[in-house]
C-alpha cells in the first residue's frame, strides 16, 4: 500500500467519525413488559427490515429488552408479534415517525401496547392485516 493510499484512507476515516459527531445517533433502548392479566406467557417475536431478533417467551410482569441506534434517514421500523392463548396481534414496536422516545417501555395488554413516558402513558390498537 502506498502513501497516497494510506493518506487516503485516514481522510475516509477522519470523515467518518466527524460524521459521527457532527450527526450523533442516540441510541434506543426498547422494553417489553408482559401485562397480560392472570399469569398469562406472552411470546414475543420482533424484527426489523435488516434483523430478526429472535423469540421471546416472557411470564407475566417480565420484560424483553434490545437496544439499537436508529438510521440516519430516519425510516427505522421495528414490529412485534405477540402471541398469548392462541391469539396473535402485531404492533410496530419502534417507527422513527412516531417515536421519539430514547427509553422505550412498553406496557403489552389484551386491547393492546401502552407506551410509558414521564407522566405519560399512550395506549395504541393493535395492527390490522390491511
Amino acid at each position: 500500500m502506498n502513501a497516497s493510499s494510506i493518506n487516503w484512507l485516514l481522510s475516509l476515516m477522519h470523515l467518518f467519525v466527524a460524521s459521527e459527531t457532527i450527526l450523533p445517533r442516540h441510541k434506543v433502548d426498547v422494553l417489553i413488559y408482559n401485562y397480560l392479566q392472570n399469569g398469562t406467557d406472552l411470546t414475543v417475536h420482533c424484527k426489523s427490515k435488516d434483523d430478526d431478533l429472535g423469540v421471546r417467551l416472557l411470564a407475566f410482569r417480565n420484560y424483553y429488552e434490545f437496544k439499537f441506534r436508529p438510521n440516519l434517514f430516519g425510516t427505522t421500523l421495528f414490529y412485534c408479534s405477540m402471541q398469548w392463548d392462541g391469539r396473535m396481534h402485531w404492533f410496530d414496536i419502534y417507527t422513527s415517525e412516531r417515536d421519539t422516545c430514547t427509553y422505550c417501555l412498553w406496557n403489552v395488554k389484551p386491547e393492546g401496547p401502552c407506551l410509558v413516558e414521564y407522566k405519560k402513558v399512550t395506549c395504541y390498537s393493535w395492527n390490522t392485516d390491511a
